[in-house]
């Protein structure tokens, strides 16, 4: 059997070390505090997955040169953002604490020859070889879904909402309570162990067909999605969303509901319900305070909605906490 000789580092981290003038040690880099601070972590399992961790702010931006794109192989890409937990403040100037979700891609929508390293960047990337996993499953009969990511001939997108026991698979990743020999092996385990569980909530998805996305789409879906989130207090209007992305309303209900899974009212409703559950348990809001403030006027509507999605009152969810 041919041993396996690649190098166990992704050659962004090392073109980030010559970048800063220093070095990689037990494949971590940290930020030198003249370009910033945190850290950045770099795993090749074998030829098939690779994995980056990174926490870090940078002073600026930076765009290097992206050696590890082959266009021979049919990656997908798993992008997991705001697993470390950090209140963002938006233009309006609210606070709102963003939910752990993970973007996955196909190749097609990552062709770039270069990489544009981000100022301010907390995510868990994951590549794996879209050829390898299908030799690992039977799709045949499993959801469109599921067979155009892994024939990877289309640029696709998803995000999916990171549930509690993902959220422990990662920080199990993030805390490495285990000894260093068996590093490798334990991360590349969880690693597929996050890839199966996301596959898996992917077949549940009901589209039966899928429609090619561009940059410029994305972009505005995503658009779409800060501005209805930004305004929790007033529920979604169609018509408006689409004007403001000069899109017709049936390509903007279906692009949006392909990428998260979800309707847009039915989107804005749940992450409605979470802010309303963070309000009350951080925030040490009353519940009339929260009903008001995330745009109800019934509180006994609010009551029952928050108890569809929550599973209690959210009077007893705030005495419980």
């Amino acid at each position: 059997m041919k041993e396996y000789t690649q190098p166990r580092i992704p050659n962004v981290i090392i073109s980030l070390a010559e970048i800063f003038g220093t070095e990689v040690n037990n494949r971590r880099l940290e930020i030198p505090e003249k370009f910033g601070n945190g850290h950045c972590a770099g795993y090749i399992f074998n030829e098939h997955i690779r994995m980056i961790i990174s926490d870090y702010e940078l002073k600026e931006d930076l765009v290097i040169e992206n050696q590890d794109i082959d266009i021979s192989k049919k990656m997908i890409f798993f992008k997991f953002q705001n697993i470390f937990p950090k209140t963002e403040i938006t233009h309006t100037g609210k606070s709102l604490i963003k939910m752990p979700s993970v973007l996955i891609a196909t190749s097609r929508l990552n062709i770039d020859k270069s990489i544009t390293i981000h100022s301010n960047t907390a995510t868990i990337n994951i590549e794996v070889d879209a050829n390898y996993l299908k030799g690992l499953f039977d799709f045949s009969k499993k959801s469109p879904i599921l067979q155009n990511l892994l024939q990877n001939t289309q640029p696709l997108l998803f995000e999916q909402i990171v549930f509690s026991s993902l959220l422990r698979i990662v920080n199990e990743i993030l805390t490495k309570n285990f000894d260093t020999i068996f590093e490798l092996f334990f991360l590349r385990i969880k690693a597929e162990e996050l890839i199966c569980r996301l596959l898996m909530e992917l077949e549940k998805r009901n589209e039966k067909h899928l429609y090619s996305l561009n940059n410029n789409d994305i972009q505005t879906i995503y658009k779409v999605k800060e501005q209805m989130l930004e305004h929790l207090e007033t529920p979604p209007i169609i018509n408006e969303l689409a004007i403001y992305a000069h899109m017709s309303p049936s390509k903007l209900k279906r692009l949006f509901k392909q990428i998260f899974g979800n309707s847009i009212f039915s989107y804005y409703q749940g992450f409605r319900m979470n802010e309303a559950a963070r309000l009350l348990k951080e925030e040490k809001l009353s519940v009339s305070e929260v009903g008001y403030q995330l745009g109800f006027t019934n509180l006994s509507h609010f009551s029952r909605i928050f108890e569809e999605h929550i599973g209690v009152k959210p009077k007893k969810f705030s005495s419980s906490v």
